[in-house]
C-alpha cells in the first residue's frame, strides 16, 4: 500500500510540474460514451501518462484523458474510458485516477457507464440516473492499511450518489427534454454477461441495472470526500429479460445512438453554476 501512496504523490507532483490547472471535477466516460465535454486545455493524451502501471486496451474505451474547461474557472479531468477489475487490475489500480483527482482538489465525480436493464421497461437507449449501488464485485478499493489522509477506513455510503447532484441532473434533463429514469446499479466482476438466473437474483435484490464498473470508483470517491453522480446507459436487456443473445457490439452501438443526449446532459451538469453549491462547497 505504501507503493500506491508514493505513486499517487509522485503523480500529483508530476501534474504540478507540467503546470496543468488542478481540476475541480473528474468526469469518466463508460463504454462507447466518450463524448465531447468542453474546451480542451490539454490532450487528448494516453491514460498511461497519468498511471504508473500498464494500460490494457479494451474495445469502446479509448483510454485517453483530457483537461477541459467546463467553465473558465472550472477545469475538469476527463477520462475517455476507465479501468476494470476483470482486466486483471486490483481495486487500488481501478480507482487510481479517482484518488489522483481527489488529491489534486477535485470535489465532484461525474460518470457514465453502459449497463444491462433488469426491468422490461428499461429498453436499450434508456438513461438511468443512479440513486444507489450494490457492490457484488467481490472486492473493494479499501482493502489493506490505507493512509489516514485518504479518509476514514469505514466510510459512510448512505449517500453514495449525491442528492444535490441528482437534483441538478434531473433539472437539466427536464430542461433539455431528455428522458432520465432513476434506479439502483449492481456492480459485478464480469467480463461474462450475467445468466438469466443471476439477472433474476439481481432484480430480487433491488437492482434496476447491472454492469462491470463504477462501484469501486464510487467507494473510493466517497472515502476521499467527493460527491458522485452517475448516468447509466441501458445498452441491452439483461439475460432472460428479452430472450436475445448479448454481445459487446450491442453495447457500443447503443452508446453511439445515445451520444447526443449524454453529451448535452453531462455538459449541462459540468457547466452548471450551481454544481458546487449543490454539494455544499
Amino acid at each position: 500500500m505504501e507503493t500506491f501512496h508514493q505513486e499517487l504523490q509522485q503523480a500529483v507532483e508530476a501534474w504540478d510540474e507540467k503546470g496543468w490547472p488542478r481540476p475541480q471535477a473528474l468526469a469518466v466516460a463508460g463504454s462507447g460514451l466518450a463524448v465531447e465535454l468542453g474546451k480542451t486545455v490539454y490532450g487528448p493524451a494516453p491514460l498511461s501518462e497519468l498511471l504508473p502501471f500498464p494500460v490494457h486496451s479494451i474495445e469502446g474505451h479509448p483510454h485517453s484523458f483530457e483537461i477541459v474547461e467546463a467553465l473558465p474557472d472550472r477545469p475538469v479531468l476527463y477520462l475517455r474510458g476507465r479501468l476494470h477489475a476483470y482486466q486483471g487490475y486490483s481495486g487500488h489500480q481501478v480507482v487510481f485516477p479517482v484518488r489522483l483527482a481527489a488529491l489534486l482538489g477535485a470535489s465532484v465525480l461525474v460518470m457514465t457507464n453502459a449497463a444491462g436493464g433488469l426491468r422490461p421497461e428499461l429498453v436499450p437507449g434508456s438513461l438511468v440516473l443512479l440513486e444507489d449501488q450494490i457492490n457484488l464485485t467481490g472486492t473493494s478499493p479499501l482493502l489493506g492499511q490505507l493512509p489516514g489522509t485518504w479518509g476514514p477506513q469505514f466510510p459512510d455510503m448512505s449517500q453514495a450518489y449525491s442528492r444535490g447532484l441528482r437534483e441538478r441532473a434531473q433539472h437539466h434533463a427536464q430542461r433539455l427534454d431528455v428522458d432520465l429514469q432513476r434506479g439502483v446499479y449492481a456492480g459485478v466482476l464480469g467480463p461474462a454477461y450475467e445468466t438469466p438466473a443471476e439477472v433474476r437474483m439481481l432484480a430480487a435484490l433491488g437492482a434496476d441495472v447491472v454492469g462491470m464498473s463504477t462501484v469501486q470508483e464510487v467507494i473510493a470517491a466517497r472515502q476521499m470526500g467527493l460527491a458522485c453522480c452517475c448516468i447509466s446507459l441501458v445498452s441491452n436487456h439483461g439475460a432472460g429479460v428479452s430472450g436475445e443473445t448479448l454481445h459487446h457490439g450491442e453495447v457500443l452501438a447503443a452508446g453511439q445512438a445515445a451520444a447526443d443526449d449524454v453529451q448535452r446532459l453531462l455538459t449541462a451538469l459540468l457547466q452548471d453554476p450551481e454544481l458546487l453549491r449543490a454539494i455544499g462547497c
